[in-house]
C-alpha cells in the first residue's frame, strides 16, 4: 500500500493469473528470448576475447611490446639506447636484435626464413621464447659457434634435426674470380622452439647476435632494440612518451602495428557479431510489444474503470510500462547471471559436452588452440545489460501509449 499506485497495479497485473493463457505464454517466451540473447552475447564475446588474448600472447612470444630501430634498418650505439629506454617508467626489459631475411637449405629442402640475432642473456627479458623451447635451450647460443635455433614447423619443412648442419644463403653477394656468388654459411641446429603460431614456427630462426652481425656484415650495428613493458596496453601511449625523449630520432613502433590488420579484423568481427546477436534481444522485445498490445485489448474495461475513478492517461501509461519493464529486467538479469556463469566455467562445460556427445569442437590436429578460451570483460557485460534493458523499456512505450488513449465511454459501452 506504500507503493506508488502505478507500480502497485502494474505488479498486481504481473502476478495475477490471466484469463488469456496465450498472453502469459508470449510473456514467458519474450522473457526467455531476452535471457537467451543476453546469455549468448556474453558467452560469444567472452570466447572472442579469449581467442584474441590467446593469439595476442602467442604473437608477443616473438614480437616485443615495443621496438626502437633506425629508419634505414640499422642502429648504432644500442647500449645507450637500452640504458635510456630502461630508465623510463613502465619499461621492464630491453634487448638488441638483428633481423634479416635468408634462405635455409638442408637435404635438398629450401625455405625462405626470417633470421633474428639475439643476446640470449637479455632475450628472456623481452620475450618468452626461452619457455617455448622443445629441444635445446636458448643459452646454448654461443658467439662464434654458429649455432641456430629453428621453429618447429621450419625444422619439419627443411627436414632438420638436432645436430644437423644447415646452410644459410644471405641476400648479399660476394665477388670471386668465378664471378658474383651468393654468400653461404653453415650453421649447426642446437635447438627447436614452438610458440604455437604457424607464422613464426614455420619461418623464424634464431642466431647469436654476434654471429648474425658477422653473416649480414653489420659490424657493431644492430637492427634495433626491443622493449617489454609492465603492461602491454601502455604501449601506444608509451610510444608517444619515448618520442619526447632523446629516442625521438629513431623509429618507434608498438606491438599492435605489427599485426594491425589482424587486430582491426577482430574488432570488426566482434562488432558485427554483437549486432547480429542483438537481433535475438530485438525479436524478444517485439514479443513484449505484441504481449502488451493484446493485454491492453484484454484489459480495456479495467482501464476504463480506472479512468472513471480519476486515473490520468499518464498513470495508465505507467501501469503498462511497469509490466513490460519487469519482463525486460527479469530476462536481462537471468541472461547476465547465466552468461557470466557459462563464460567463467566454459573450460569445464565444453569438455563435458564433448565427452557427452563424442565430438571435438577444435581438433588439436588442425588447430593450434584446441580448447575454447574465455576472457570475460565486465565492460561488455554492462554494455549488454544496459542495451537489453533499454530494448525492454522502449518496447513498452507504444502499447502503454495506446492504453492511455482508451476512452472510458467507448470501452464500457458493451459491458
Amino acid at each position: 500500500m506504500y507503493k506508488p499506485l502505478e507500480l502497485f497495479i502494474g505488479l498486481r497485473y504481473t502476478r495475477a493469473k490471466r484469463r488469456n493463457h496465450f498472453i502469459s505464454f508470449i510473456s514467458l517466451t519474450s522473457m526467455l528470448g531476452i535471457t537467451l540473447g543476453v546469455m549468448a552475447l556474453i558467452t560469444v564475446l567472452s570466447v572472442m576475447n579469449g581467442f584474441e588474448k590467446e593469439v595476442r600472447d602467442r604473437i608477443l612470444d616473438m614480437v616485443s611490446h615495443m621496438t626502437i630501430s633506425g629508419f634505414d634498418g640499422r642502429l648504432t650505439g644500442w647500449s645507450d639506447v637500452v640504458e635510456i629506454a630502461k630508465s623510463q617508467s613502465h619499461v621492464q626489459g630491453a634487448a638488441p636484435y638483428v633481423e634479416a631475411q635468408g634462405m635455409l637449405i638442408n637435404r635438398g629442402h629450401v625455405n625462405g626464413s626470417m633470421i633474428r640475432g639475439i643476446l640470449p642473456e637479455l632475450e628472456s627479458g623481452v620475450s618468452s621464447v626461452a619457455d617455448k623451447m622443445v629441444e635445446g635451450e636458448l643459452k646454448d647460443l654461443v658467439a662464434g659457434q654458429f649455432g641456430i635455433i629453428l621453429g618447429r614447423d621450419l625444422a619439419r619443412i627443411i627436414d632438420a634435426r638436432m645436430g644437423d648442419k644447415v646452410t644459410m644463403v644471405t641476400p648479399s653477394a660476394q665477388v670471386t674470380p668465378a664471378g658474383v656468388v651468393p654468400r653461404l654459411k653453415r650453421f649447426t641446429v642446437i635447438g627447436i622452439f614452438n610458440v604455437g603460431m604457424y607464422e613464426y614456427d614455420s619461418s623464424m630462426a634464431l642466431l647469436h647476435i654476434d654471429d648474425a652481425r658477422r653473416v649480414f656484415r653489420m659490424d657493431d650495428e644492430v637492427t634495433g632494440v626491443r622493449l617489454k613493458l609492465d603492461n602491454l596496453f601502455r604501449a601506444p601511449q608509451m610510444k608517444y612518451d619515448l618520442q619526447e625523449t632523446e629516442l625521438g630520432k629513431y623509429w618507434i613502433r608498438d606491438w599492435s602495428s605489427y599485426h594491425a590488420n589482424w587486430f582491426r579484423a577482430v574488432k570488426i568481427e566482434k562488432r558485427m557479431i554483437f549486432l547480429l546477436l542483438l537481433l535475438i534481444i530485438a525479436v524478444a522485445a517485439f514479443n513484449i510489444v505484441s504481449t502488451l498490445v493484446m493485454l491492453v485489448t484484454d484489459k480495456e474495461s479495467d482501464i476504463a474503470i480506472l479512468r472513471t475513478l480519476g486515473a490520468s492517461p499518464t498513470s495508465i501509461m505507467k501501469i503498462f510500462m511497469v509490466q513490460g519493464t519487469i519482463i525486460g529486467v527479469v530476462g536481462t538479469v537471468l541472461g547476465v547471471v547465466l552468461g557470466v556463469t557459462l563464460a567463467l566455467n566454459l573450460e569445464t562445460v565444453v569438455p563435458f559436452i564433448e565427452n557427452l556427445f563424442g565430438v571435438r569442437f577444435l581438433d588439436p590436429g588442425v588447430y593450434y588452440i584446441s580448447e575454447l578460451p574465455s576472457d570475460l570483460h565486465w565492460d561488455d557485460v554492462w554494455m549488454i545489460g544496459v542495451v537489453s534493458l533499454l530494448f525492454g523499456v522502449l518496447a513498452t512505450i507504444y502499447p502503454a501509449w495506446r492504453a492511455s488513449r482508451t476512452q472510458p465511454a467507448e470501452a464500457l459501452r458493451y459491458e
